[in-house]
């Protein structure tokens, strides 16, 4: 029995940063039953977004004429970026181990399943039993695959398995779900060669974000030749003749796509499978567990944080829960505020903090909005950009910013100064105040707080 004041189980963001700040205050045990980074670094932001970087440069490259460059044809290799991808998430995951190393934290490679509230046991190539004063759970999700007739035919990819395809792109990549990852990934395919259909279930794409978001995204997706159908229910997938039949309805009439790829990109849900002993369990809501404001779940020594517990479902997400929890431990106060953006990293950007307009109201507030055209931009227009806005959301009376959306260039950088704005309850007037460089992306935002 190895004794631990704290074993972390899961090493995706929330549980390794964890791990390596508790470690200069105890004992720390990091338990991972794959690779250290978890998700994140492994199968999702980090490969995502190397290929997305690799698209956007070709799509840039494409377009070289409109500033007078001439390139000649220009051809891409798959197997070269997704080359690349692996040496980028190897080269990060060499980093971590390093700190683990530095910090002194134990990292046991193996499942770890909670037999009580103070006791771990590790199946890897052995069995161990760590003995732990407090149990941190980051064990992270896992990819939803809905019940559809023929879910398991060949070729039907998760986001996790067609990450892993270096072999070449689909011809015709038919996605399910019109969330973040899925548009994410038909702005890769798209742009890699592949004739992508997205079908989603809601009414607009990206429908946890502002209405006029979902909107715009639609139309820019279908300028790059990217078709997205909502309202649109799959029924069954069956393999006939070499491809891949999708029957879905829409509109009330059944309607097919044929496919040589899908990919399932319909939600995640919370990976706690092999997590809890026999006789063993924590209060849960419909598979995520519950947790209080300082992310102690239903036993007091054990916390838990990230996709998991649902939420948002984001790696900063669960990094700055981590730290919270951790301060709890320490009887410190928490060192983060919880107000969250999130980023959709299709081209243009996309990123949202606070309230929307829409849910501003629904909380009784008497609210408004201000949107300013990037299309005006100086910075946007000399680069090229497609359009898109900077959207601010405020009280009437006092002008307190509630909340911000951008669909523009570099909406993920920008974004951080409207969060923080809204850390520090900032009124438009203050943030009217700043002055920001030119030509800039960011002079939008002084554009969108400017009121009469």
């Amino acid at each position: 029995m190895q004794e631990y004041d704290l074993v972390v189980i899961g090493a995706g963001p929330g549980g390794y940063e964890t791990a390596l700040e508790a470690a200069g205050h105890m004992r720390v045990a990091l338990v991972e039953k794959e690779e250290l980074g978890g998700t994140c670094l492994n199968r999702g932001c980090i490969p995502t977004k190397s290929l997305l970087h690799s698209a956007e440069l070709l799509q840039s490259i494409r377009k070289s004429s409109l500033f007078g460059i001439e390139c000649g044809e220009v051809s891409c290799d798959i197997g070269a970026m997704y080359a690349r991808k692996d040496q980028v998430i190897q080269r990060l995951r060499d980093g971590i181990a390093m700190q683990m190393k530095q910090k002194k934290v134990t990292v046991l490679k193996g499942t770890g399943t909670i037999l009580d509230e103070h006791t771990v046991r590790v199946n890897g190539n052995e069995e161990t039993l760590l003995k732990a004063g407090r149990i941190l759970i980051a064990t992270g999700s896992r990819p939803v695959l809905p019940p559809i007739p023929g879910i398991s035919c060949p070729h039907v990819e998760t986001s996790d398995t067609l990450l892993e395809r270096s072999d070449g792109i689909y011809p015709r990549l038919l996605i399910i779900g019109g969330g973040v990852i899925g548009v994410e990934f038909a702005s890769v395919f798209a742009a890699l060669g592949s004739c992508v259909t997205i079908v989603e279930a809601l009414p607009r794409l990206v429908s946890n974000m502002d209405r006029e978001i979902g909107q715009s995204l639609k139309m820019l997706l279908k300028k790059r030749g990217i078709e997205a159908l909502c309202d649109t229910r799959v029924q069954e997938i069956r393999q006939e003749d070499g491809a891949l039949h999708c029957t879905c309805i829409r509109e009330n009439k059944e309607c097919e796509f044929i496919a040589d790829g899908i990919l399932v990109a319909a939600g995640r849900r919370p990976n706690t499978q092999g997590l809890f002993a026999e006789g063993f369990h924590l209060e849960e809501d419909r598979g995520h567990i519950l947790v209080n404001e300082h992310f102690q779940t239903s036993r007091p020594d054990i916390y838990a944080i990230g996709d998991v517990t649902g939420g948002m479902m984001l790696a900063h997400a669960a990094s700055a829960q981590g730290r919270c929890a951790l301060a709890d431990m320490l009887g410190r106060t928490p060192p983060v505020s919880m107000i969250i953006p999130s980023c959709i990293y299709t081209d243009p950007e996309i990123a949202s903090v606070g309230m929307t307009l829409e849910e501003a109201r629904e909380k009784g507030i008497q609210a408004e909005s201000r949107k300013y055209p990037m299309s005006a931009n100086g910075k946007s227009l000399l680069s090229e950009q497609e359009r898109g806005f900077i959207k601010v959301v405020y009280e009437k009376e006092s002008r307190r910013l509630l909340g911000a959306q951008m669909m523009c260039a570099r909406a993920s950088d920008l974004i951080s100064e409207m969060t923080q704005a809204l850390v520090r309850g900032s009124m438009l007037d203050e943030l009217a105040s700043v002055i920001r460089p030119h030509p800039t992306f960011s002079e939008g935002i002084t554009e969108a707080v400017k009121l009469p």
